[in-house]
């Protein structure tokens, strides 16, 4: 069920009739969570099973967690011999373990079979492990359950906050099921924390009329950015990227450009709307986008690039292992692990752990420079933009390309082929410049002529119309497969 349908706007219509309708009764948690699980199994209603098992075990790890000695309390020393199971560090990784394996299981199996038979012919083995699929009743890639990557996260970060006692374990199983499947950001995030999103949940939201037109402006520019934006550059990202030997060097890197600024459109949309959707309802989502390709460093960069996920692997993968702490070395070993986990994250190939490490590659290497008084002072703010963002194209390249071989193929055609002129759709070059001089004047002192009540209606007024005139249709949000 895309937000971009008319099966939507009357799924959220009842919900929204249901929900202020038992607004005065304990049963508007239990709608919304009904909502959530509709919504969810309107994809495919398999998928329901999987949300229900993971949800059901974290919450009882964190129940059985919270009967074991904490670590940290006063005695825990003489009460600490109670079994391998009174342990919260044992109930920790059943957690860890258990979500992981989901993963693993429905994203990775095939892509790690195909590698291990891939290393056994070059050994000279004449057998080969079959696939996952022939292993099992019905076709992995077909059943990957959509948004997978992020309702497990959520939910791991749950007990990992419970056990470092950030949070206070929830009581209510009513109240955790709907945090993790809480229908606007289930399938492609924002990934809340726990003590954002479950406080929200404690009783029913005042929803003020502000909240109400923030959620609609919200949903509105979310939805502009998809059907006006993403989806027009897609059609010429698509012909440059499924033959890039037709091309040539302007052309491929013209492809490159509008990739970057459709998978921006596409995902900032989607989190538009999800926050647009969850505002009206008077919950509050935290922002994932902050004008990336303004970035003025790497680190900057992922600081405003999906902020939930990049935030996430900050706290629980690269602090834990030691983050900046004990020496350079181990400072860059962490951001290389963290940063290959993250590409593989989005996907099971090859083209994505490159992706991640160009990324970490491209940290260690400007890192040393970035701190630098003569790069902070010396160096125009629009020459390091322009730097960060050519860096995180060349890196989208891998993101995009279909396979290791195609990657290299555009990069060595960008390199090596002729510089004819392009067949450059003008409307899409205006529109990219456009709204990156908006995003400019939105951080600069101009800002608040921006945020004037006739300018955010006039402007809305336009997208609407735009819209309504020159909408390519609908079409599935590129994070979905992730």
């Amino acid at each position: 069920m895309l937000f971009h349908t008319w099966t939507f706007l009357l799924f959220f219509l009842v919900v929204m009739g249901g929900f202020f309708a038992l607004r005065r009764s304990r049963f508007w948690l239990h709608w919304l969570m009904l909502a959530s699980y509709v919504f969810y199994g309107w994809w495919n209603p398999y998928y329901l099973i999987l949300i229900l098992y993971s949800t059901a075990l974290d919450y009882w790890v964190v129940q059985w967690m919270d009967r074991c000695p904490d670590r940290r309390a006063p005695g825990y020393l003489e009460s600490r011999k109670t079994g391998f199971f009174g342990s919260r560090l044992v109930w920790l990784w059943v957690s860890i373990v258990n979500n992981l394996s989901l993963l693993f299981f429905f994203k990775y199996a095939n892509f790690f079979i195909a590698n291990l038979n891939w290393t056994f012919h070059l050994l000279g083995a004449t057998w080969h492990l079959p696939s996952a699929d022939r292993l099992m009743p019905f076709d992995l890639d077909y059943l990957l359950p959509v948004g997978i990557s992020f309702f497990t996260f959520q939910s791991m970060s749950y007990t990992i906050d419970f056990y470092y006692g950030k949070i206070h374990r929830e009581r209510s199983f009513i109240k955790f099921a709907t945090f993790v499947s809480f229908f606007p950001q289930l399938v492609a995030g924002p990934i809340e924390r726990a003590k954002n999103l479950l406080p929200q949940f404690n009783q029913f939201p005042k929803v003020t009329r502000q909240d109400v037109t923030d959620g609609l402006s919200l949903f509105l520019v979310g939805l502009f950015k998809k059907l006006a934006l993403a989806n027009y550059l897609s059609f010429y990202v698509e012909r440059i990227y499924e033959d890039p030997s037709r091309f040539n060097s302007a052309a491929l890197l013209l492809g490159t450009f509008a990739f970057a600024w459709q998978i921006y459109f596409d995902f900032s949309g989607y989190t538009d709307m999800a926050r647009g959707i969850a505002r009206t309802m008077g919950f509050r989502l935290m922002l994932n986008f902050n004008h990336p390709y303004l970035a003025t460093s790497l680190g900057d960069f992922w600081g405003r690039w999906h902020i939930s996920l990049s935030t996430w692997f900050r706290d629980y993968v690269y602090v834990p292992m030691g983050g900046n702490r004990n020496g350079t070395f181990n400072l860059y070993r962490n951001l290389l692990i963290t940063f290959v986990i993250s590409g593989f994250w989005h996907g099971a190939a090859w083209t994505f752990v490159v992706w991640g490490g160009l990324h970490a590659f491209g940290t260690m290497a400007t890192r040393a420079l970035e701190a630098t008084s003569w790069y902070r002072d010396r160096v125009p703010r629009f020459v390091k933009q322009l730097a960060v963002f050519m860096f995180v194209c060349f890196a989208w390249i891998f993101f995009r390309a279909d396979s290791m071989s195609d990657a290299w193929l555009i990069i060595t055609r960008i390199a090596s082929t002729g510089w004819a002129s392009p067949d450059m759709p003008i409307l899409m070059i205006l529109m990219i410049c456009a709204v990156w001089i908006y995003q400019w004047l939105n951080e600069s002192s101009v800002r608040r002529w921006l945020e004037h009540s006739s300018v955010r209606i006039g402007t809305g007024i336009a997208m609407i119309l735009y819209m309504f005139l020159f909408s390519t249709g609908g079409g599935e949000f590129i994070y979905f497969q992730f």
